[in-house]
């Protein structure tokens, strides 16, 4: 799975304008116009993909769902929350 977050250099919880601004910033720094590196065209295009999904509300929704899934963003807390889930209609039942 392609972690568009660290393709900006971006937290989670990075509002619309964060991503705006980090795209900008990316796409100068990984334009093969502007950038000799071997690998400049694959970085723009990762950054392409991770603005074209993160600057969209649904697909951004969907990736963070996703990603939650995966135990990406905190498994801790992912799997304490799927834990508790599980869990929890046990214990009422057995009381």
């Amino acid at each position: 799975m392609t972690e568009h977050y660290a393709a900006l250099g971006l937290q989670s919880d990075a509002s619309l304008a964060d991503i705006k601004k980090a795209f900008r910033q990316k796409a100068s720094q990984f334009h093969p116009d502007r950038n000799t590196a071997a690998d400049a065209p694959a970085r723009f295009r990762e950054v392409q993909e991770a603005y074209e999904v993160l600057s969209d509300a649904t697909r951004r929704q969907a990736y963070d769902d996703n990603r939650r899934r995966n135990l990406l963003d905190d498994p801790a807390q992912t799997a304490r929350e799927i834990w508790t889930s599980y869990f929890a209609p046990l214990r009422t039942q057995a009381h």
